[in-house]
């Protein structure tokens, strides 16, 4: 495998947390809390791009959808829900068998591999999406990474990416908050130092030969204990929509 942006040191953090992908207490939960926002924006994003109708029947049908970084499988099933061709693509070894049996209890037909961006750029590999969600921030190098998902965009295509904001209120909430006062997540599992602005990721984004269209913050209300989304606060999680010209 080509590796060039890979960081052994993340993989390995995940790997540890493989079996728990599926578990909405386990550690993954912070996940399994947002995915409903997450999910949210992507649809759209794509309904809108594509001019498909969400409330039709299997509306991504006809799409082939890359979710890189896909873990357990936690976007890549609504996907091929929709009606996609689906791609979910790991540097961890152990998460692919779990997703891939989760997949298959769950009927679903989706192309799990242990592999990386580069190595699928490299095979000749095209998508109408990329799905690049919380992957940034754990790689090695930002620019190459994100440059590998370009080349994996059809011409038209869209890539949408999120991560965290590196600010005070960031490190209190993803650092503080949910690793060492909630215990959502093991300590160490983000370096607050790898995270990257809004700003930052919209120039790193355009670097890699894409054009950001949008952006929106994903914001968690501890009363409601709920995710949503923000036009203005992307304080702390956000989200964006970049396309291939």
């Amino acid at each position: 495998m080509t590796t060039t942006t890979v960081d052994p040191g993340e993989v390995a953090k995940f790997e540890a947390m493989a079996a728990e992908w599926w578990d909405p207490q386990g550690k993954f939960k912070p996940l399994h809390m947002l995915n409903p926002c997450r999910l949210d924006y992507i649809t759209s994003q794509i309904a809108g791009e594509f001019g498909r109708d969400l409330a039709g029947p299997l509306p991504f049908k006809g799409l082939r959808i890359l979710d890189i970084g896909c873990g357990g499988g936690l976007l890549s099933e609504p996907m091929a829900r929709l009606g996609a061709e689906v791609v979910g693509a790991d540097a961890a070894a152990r998460n692919i068998p779990v997703a891939q049996v989760h997949a298959a209890q769950s009927g679903l037909n989706i192309d799990y591999r242990h592999t990386t961006a580069e190595d699928l750029a490299a095979a000749g590999e095209a998508f109408d999406v990329v799905l690049n969600m919380e992957v940034v921030e754990h790689v090695a190098d930002p620019q190459a990474y994100l440059t590998a998902c370009q080349m994996l965009l059809k011409p038209g295509g869209l890539m949408i990416c999120s991560t965290l904001n590196r600010n005070p209120k960031s490190f209190a909430m993803a650092i503080v908050g949910a690793e060492w006062v909630m215990r959502w997540l093991p300590k160490g599992t983000h370096d607050w130092r790898k995270f990257i602005t809004p700003d930052e990721l919209y120039a790193l984004i355009e670097k890699a030969g894409l054009r950001p269209v949008d952006r929106k913050g994903m914001v968690f209300n501890p009363l409601t204990w709920r995710w949503s989304l923000s036009a203005r606060d992307l304080s702390c999680n956000y989200v964006t929509a970049s396309v291939k010209p």
